[in-house]
């Protein structure tokens, strides 16, 4: 097992410690691997603890915004900065488990087989521990979503996602796209699995994202990213060689 794992975080000081250890034991039989911390312009101690984090861990590489760009413009800076061409992406609050990596990286391996075009192997949260108005409207906009976008994956917003680097940086980059990545894989020819995986609840620290204010920048980015899908157009070419 070869890859890089990368992690936004936004004021998250006291979950950077544990989840570094756990991304550690779960990753003890990893051939090779890299653990890359992008800290989106952190207010709190993010930027002091990750300095001290480096004398620990000599997997772990940090790269910091000067300000706060957003949760996609994060993950972008660490899957463009990273060194392996498989990628797993975590949420930097605890809540997603490192444990579930080894699996979803053996389901992309596995069945590039029988389904080369497979890009994404994505988390499903089917038994959530937040609270139940969060689940609900996760529930209503994933609805939503999919009705709309037909990406067939139950759960977009899990933050763990096993993906191939190159596919990634082949699809169109814009504010908050992390949310549409099965729909845009889908556009450009590949395909998305979904996997169970666990979820648990926020220790510590408080969430970055308020539900209102999310729900009604998700409408406007689902608009976009269907005038996305109609303007896709799918292009086959064969090279033509001497004899």
């Amino acid at each position: 097992m070869k890859l890089s794992i990368v992690v936004p975080v936004y004021n998250e000081a006291e979950n950077i410690l544990p989840l570094l250890n756990e991304i550690q034991q779960a990753l003890s039989s990893a051939e090779t691997y890299e653990v890359i911390y992008v800290d989106d312009g952190s207010q709190d101690e993010t930027a002091k603890v990750l300095r001290q984090a480096l004398l620990q861990f000599s997997t772990l590489r940090v790269i910091r915004h000067q300000r706060s760009y957003g949760q996609s413009a994060a993950l972008r800076t660490g899957i463009k900065q990273a060194e392996f061409p498989v990628i797993a992406t975590l949420d930097g609050d605890g809540q997603n488990d490192p444990a579930d990596i080894p699996r979803l990286y053996e389901v992309l391996m596995k069945d590039q087989a029988t389904q080369p075009d497979l890009w994404m192997v994505a988390g499903w949260r089917q038994k959530r521990l937040d609270s139940q108005w969060r689940i609900f409207s996760s529930r209503f906009a994933n609805a939503i979503r999919s009705s709309l976008l037909k990406d067939n994956t139950p759960d977009t917003g899990c933050g763990l996602k096993v993906f191939w680097r190159a596919r990634f940086l082949d699809l169109p980059y814009f504010d908050h796209m992390h949310r549409f990545l099965p729909a845009l894989i889908i556009r450009e020819g590949g395909q998305v699995v979904s996997e169970p995986v666990n979820h648990r609840p926020r220790e510590r620290g408080v969430s970055k994202y308020g539900t209102w204010g999310r729900l009604w920048v998700g409408i406007i980015d689902i608009i976009g990213v269907m005038w996305l899908l109609q303007r896709a157009q799918p292009v086959t070419a064969e090279e033509i060689k001497n004899g």
